[in-house]
């Protein structure tokens, strides 16, 4: 199960966390990246292996011949499992691993071709602005000190204009000897910070027309942008002056320097390169367009969502505002419960598509115990630094986490199983007196035991009517 908060410490033998640009393939080997997913997720040793391979086999195609790498499909991937196991978190830190474009969907809010609502192809076009967004954030860093150099100089020019006409220089004095050396004077006092309050004027820019957005069915949502681009092109922009600190024009001006450094052209041309070599889409909820079609209903457009989607997982050309987008080595990863349907539920065609499945186990008490305790980032830790910040020391004994594990379990057995998200609720309900009472508590430290866990959570866990409200 995922420790969404935990943060990435640097190891030896692993890159940090984000480490290269985007879309960058690291030459991990398999058993690095599952070494790396164990720091955050519990258990699931074969999910983690069959994306380690997925990955590795990217490396190992960018490394063959043009002719060959073209050949070579990726092999994506069904990930099967109930609630709360892991599966998106998966997708996710391999993502963040390989510091490569994602993009997170839910299968249920596509609709087929015809009918109102998204179409699957927006799930590119979402990827695609998610790379030139990371991108040109590279970029900015980049021209960063270049950037900051230009902001100094028009700052200065602000706070100390140049002269507009030449004046009689004294007898004795170099011409033009005064202006540099309150210019010199002023750059120091900029450098050391004792001008931020200062108040100047500049000049910002905005839209010369009004914003607005164009609802409907297919493609539409390109629609609304090719209309903004070209008004802007036509009405161009506008500015107006306006009075600010010297520390509010900094910010303002480092992103209009920024701006101008970076070139939008080679900004779109490496995301472009990146989302077609090292994208990756996380399908979830892909049971949900299973199954045998209904006559009515919002379930009526499932097989042909399905039918829809088979094209970019083949391999097809998308055409989104930044260009065209082949789909051809994009890796898909879709995940769902199937607790109703089964992946046999879907059409032949897309199931070919996805040829490696794996299943994600439920999660017991023991491994409850290690989510709560094992990551970085662990609930148990975050309450104690929660209310740390009260003054109060909150400190867990090992039998009150077992016992929390326990009811976990206990009530994931008897109704809904939620995975490790139980968790989230009985720690909730278990430090409910003392969140609310904390800023007024005199007693400055408080041990939980299993006592007092059982005397917080058991009348409720045995009541299974009322678990259901607040377990």
């Amino acid at each position: 199960m995922p420790d969404r908060l935990s943060s990435t410490v640097g190891r030896p033998d692993l890159p940090p966390e984000g480490a290269g640009s985007v879309g960058e393939t690291s030459d991990l080997t398999p058993r690095q990246i599952v070494a790396e997913l164990d720091r955050h997720i519990i258990g699931q040793g074969m999910a983690k292996r069959a994306v380690a391979i997925a990955l590795r086999n990217r490396t190992r195609r960018l490394k063959l011949s043009p002719e060959m790498a073209e050949e070579v499909a990726p092999k994506n991937i069904i990930m099967i499992g109930p609630t709360g196991v892991g599966k998106t978190e998966i997708a996710r830190r391999l993502a963040r691993l390989t510091n490569s474009p994602f993009s997170k969907v839910e299968a249920s809010k596509y609709t087929e071709i015809g009918y109102v609502g998204r179409d699957v192809e927006s799930m590119v076009r979402d990827l695609v602005d998610s790379a030139i967004d990371r991108t040109r954030s590279e970029e900015a860093q980049q021209v960063r000190e270049r950037a900051r150099a230009a902001v100094d100089e028009r700052l200065l020019s602000l706070l100390l204009p140049p002269p507009s006409a030449p004046t009689i220089t004294p007898p004795g004095a170099e011409p033009g000897d005064s202006y540099p050396r309150t210019r010199d004077k002023m750059q120091r006092q900029l450098h050391e910070g004792l001008l931020e309050e200062r108040v100047v004027e500049i000049e910002v820019s905005q839209d010369s027309f009004p914003s607005f957005r164009i609802f409907g069915g297919s493609g539409m949502e390109e629609m609304d942008v090719s209309l903004r681009d070209s008004l802007s092109g036509i009405m161009g922009k506008k500015t107006r002056r306006r009075k600010v600190t010297i520390a509010e024009a900094r910010e303002i001006l480092q992103r209009e320097e920024e701006e101008r450094l970076i070139d939008p052209d080679e900004v779109k041309r490496i995301a472009l390169q990146r989302v077609e070599q090292s994208g990756i889409i996380f399908i979830d909820e892909i049971d949900k367009i299973a199954g045998r079609e209904s006559s009515h209903g919002p379930d009526v457009s499932r097989q042909g969502v399905q039918r829809d989607l088979l094209p970019l997982v083949e391999g097809t050309t998308v055409n989104t505002k930044h260009g065209m987008v082949r789909t051809n080595h994009i890796l898909f990863i879709a995940s769902g419960a199937f607790h109703v349907s089964k992946p046999s539920d879907l059409i032949p065609e897309l199931q070919g598509r996805f040829p490696i499945r794996v299943e994600l186990q439920s999660l017991g008490a023991d491994e409850f115990v290690r989510i709560l305790t094992e990551p970085k980032g662990a609930l148990v830790k975050q309450y104690h630094a929660l209310l740390l910040t009260e003054g109060i020391e909150v400190v867990f004994a090992e039998d009150a986490i077992r016992a929390i594990a326990d009811l976990a379990a206990q009530v994931n057995e008897r109704s809904e199983n939620i995975g490790a998200r139980r968790l989230h609720t009985i720690m909730e309900k278990l430090l409910d007196t003392i969140s609310f009472e904390a800023p007024d508590m005199t007693e400055r430290k408080v041990t939980i035991d299993a006592a007092y866990v059982h005397r917080m959570l058991a009348d409720i866990v045995k009541d299974q009517d009322l678990s259901r409200y607040i377990l």
